[in-house]
């Protein structure tokens, strides 16, 4: 998978309802492709036990010693945490969709009395408008917010740069990883055989709902003369996967350098 520069998003003080959308629609689309990975495991386990119990009644001579169903059982009991974190995820969608509709009328409503006239009533109608607004938008951050522990995390592993004539026996670089407040800092350097060696290899991001990734490549030539080869930002909804994802991220506008990682999404 190749990966672009992406627009960065806006700062996030209030509700993005929008983004939301766009969020769940990748966070279930990732359980359910989770849910079929495992009905498959678990099928294929319980055809395993099938011919074992079947073998074991043929061969009388040299009987086979039965199969503990323990992995189908484990496999069981995975597939059903996954239904409920789907059914969680869900109800916690309805829920926002339910204060947004709240928020959207308080926002109407306020805007009516903003028209109306001067009176002790009217004016009284709009400060109970301006509250319940306030509320729903509460609401809704705090759901944003729980949402985002449902999410799971993205285990990242560095595979290295990619320039082709690019990079050089010798040359360090450093990679800045930015998701929100996360941070994952890592220093590395070109061996005569070509081969990278990095101080730092893996990180856990926490999926955030309203951030891109951040990333950006500094060549470090010397204290006073460092060259940033090049920024970019990341969509992540794609990598809501139950199989891990290579990706191959355009570091420079030409492409001519790449930044190669390993995602894992673990729900």
């Amino acid at each position: 998978r190749m990966f672009t520069g992406s627009t960065k998003l806006p700062p996030t003080k209030t509700p993005q309802p929008e983004r939301l959308d766009e969020v769940y629609a990748a966070l279930r689309k990732g359980l359910q492709s989770y849910l079929q990975v495992h009905q498959l495991e678990l099928d294929s386990l319980g055809q395993q036990i099938r011919e074992n119990k079947k073998n074991s009644r043929l061969v009388r001579a040299c009987p086979v010693k039965p199969v503990t169903p323990v992995s189908r059982v484990a496999s069981a009991i995975i597939h059903g945490e996954l239904h409920i974190e789907c059914r969680d995820v869900e109800e916690l969608y309805e829920a926002y969709c339910i204060q947004r509709r709240l928020r959207d009328g308080a926002s109407k409503m306020v805007a009516a009395f903003n028209l109306a006239t001067g009176s002790k009533e009217a004016r009284e109608s709009l400060s109970e408008a301006n509250k319940g607004y306030r509320e729903y938008t509460e609401h809704m951050c705090s759901l944003e917010n729980e949402l985002e522990s449902q999410m799971g995390e993205f285990h990242v592993k560095m595979k290295g740069l990619a320039g082709f004539a690019r990079l050089c026996a010798g040359d360090q670089y450093e990679v800045l990883m930015r998701y929100g407040r996360q941070r994952w800092r890592l220093r590395g350097r070109v061996e005569v055989s070509n081969k990278q060696i990095w101080d730092s290899e893996e990180f856990t991001f926490q999926p955030l709902v309203t951030e891109l990734l951040s990333i950006k490549v500094t060549e470090l030539k010397s204290l006073a003369n460092h060259v940033v080869v090049g920024s970019v930002s990341c969509e992540m909804l794609d990598l809501f996967c139950p199989l891990p994802q290579t990706l191959a991220v355009d570091i420079n506008d030409l492409g001519t350098v790449k930044l190669n990682l390993e995602v894992t999404w673990r729900s």
